[in-house]
């Protein structure tokens, strides 16, 4: 990689570099909109060429850069491979999810590793923000690099390994302002990448020594998040069983300085339900059981299936045949004012309730509802209607729904209300109204 780019705060570059960003979702695009916005000569390249005409025609497909910057850009989308020759540097951010067995995927990393290769130069750098389990990138994507260029890692191109931290929707914790950890193969392409992460990073870089040690970070990080949470959605349980309300003995515990504010909820997206996968496999591939880790994974995944049940024992208090029983959910993205669907962990609580054979409509205001139709199989409302519904679970609290007047709501329904409020976010206006009320 080229190391001559310099970068001034009033002025912004004035030697750019040529950079290529492989996968423009979530992760990529906003990448690219932002070394692309201080002046380096970026390409977008994706696969699919519905996204990439899109992006041509001034769409952000994701929601998160805007229209308005996808259109002001000087980026060039293309889904030409030809173009990744070009690039100084190339960022490769591809989907890892795991498999139906819970174990890492990453055929898109191996894919990917395998295309950029084919168009490898000498002095090219190349970094991978997927999440990866630590030594996926040593182990998986450098062979497929090498073995498509015929070029060695380390040598003749640099390797990079900066794993993504924003938060998709979230512009208090988008790339400027989160601090970027950024390896290297060697100490070289570290510093060089550091310097170009800077141009776009504002809150700092971290260098971490080694690439397995900024792997690991980025699992640690929501693993860490997946943990706490379970211990206080374990709590909430337990709180159901003994008859204690699970909020009142937060706010107690609470004013203690050193308690941690957690709340118990649905854990879902892309990356707490997943990144913890990541490091049991390669921990278990090293001969030792993160039993924690694992249990935690379990309770979360316990949850919406607990939820399901608070629902059918509300629906049962307020004298309702199950099998005759209407629901609606409200939200059903993995977190408010989003329009992700992909892992909302609401499909659980939507299995749990067909079990019983509970007539089950969706409604959210972000959301594709076909897409909603098609991934949890659910009829779904163009405009909230409430009449006839003998219960609501509140699944996701869009911005959208604080405006709602539950007194009306509940005139509408059927008798004896029932209102399952996932986040705890409208019990005094669900009880000052007369519902039968459940939260975790």
């Amino acid at each position: 990689m080229s190391s001559d780019h310099t970068y001034d705060e009033t002025e912004g570059i004035t030697t750019p570099t040529r950079i290529c960003v492989v996968g423009l979702g979530y992760v990529g695009l906003p990448l690219a909109e932002a070394f692309d916005s201080v002046g380096h000569d970026v390409t977008g390249f994706d696969i699919d060429p519905e996204k990439i005409e899109r992006l041509q025609s001034g769409i952000d497909p994701t929601g998160d850069v805007g229209d308005n910057e996808i259109t002001d850009s000087e980026i060039e989308f293309t889904t030409d491979e030809r173009t990744i020759e070009r690039a100084d540097v190339i960022i490769v951010a591809v989907p890892t999810p795991v498999d139906d067995l819970e174990k890492p995927d990453l055929g898109n990393v191996e894919q990917a590793g395998k295309m950029v290769g084919n168009q490898l130069d000498t002095g090219t750098s190349v970094v991978l923000e997927s999440t990866v389990y630590p030594g996926a990138t040593r182990e998986v994507f450098v062979p497929a690099l090498e073995d498509a260029s015929d070029l060695q890692a380390g040598e003749e191109f640099g390797v990079g390994y900066s794993p993504e931290r924003m938060v998709p929707g979230d512009d208090e914790h988008g790339l400027p302002n989160v601090v970027k950890i950024v390896s290297g193969l060697t100490d070289e392409t570290r510093t060089e990448l550091a310097e170009l992460y800077e141009t776009v990073v504002d809150a700092g870089i971290h260098e971490a020594p080694t690439v397995e040690t900024a792997e690991a970070a980025k699992c640690v990080e929501n693993t860490q998040r997946d943990l706490n949470i379970a211990l206080i959605n374990e709590l909430s349980v337990a709180c159901d069983h003994l008859d204690i309300d699970t909020q009142a003995v937060l706010e107690a515990a609470g004013t203690k300085w050193n308690f941690h504010d957690y709340r118990p909820g649905l854990v879902g997206g892309h990356c707490i339900p997943v990144d913890p996968f990541y490091l049991i496999y390669e921990s278990e591939q090293n001969g030792f059981a993160p039993e924690l880790i694992k249990q935690a994974r379990e309770v979360n995944e316990f949850v919406p299936e607990h939820i399901g049940r608070l629902t059918i024992k509300a629906l049962n208090e307020a004298g309702n045949v199950l099998q005759n029983s209407r629901v609606l959910i409200l939200g059903l993205t993995y977190k408010p004012d989003v329009d992700d669907i992909r892992t909302s962990a609401i499909g659980g609580v939507i299995d749990t309730l067909k079990e019983y054979e509970i007539d089950i409509v969706g409604f959210d205001p972000h959301a594709d509802n076909e897409a909603i139709c098609e991934e949890f199989g659910v009829d779904v409302q163009e405009e909230l209607a409430v009449e006839g519904f003998d219960g609501i679970i509140i699944g996701t609290p869009h911005s959208e729904f604080h405006g709602l007047h539950f007194g009306d709501i509940a005139h509408e329904m059927a008798e004896n209300p029932v209102l399952v409020d996932v986040d705890g976010t409208f019990e005094e206006s669900a009880r000052d109204n007369g519902f039968i009320y459940r939260r975790l």
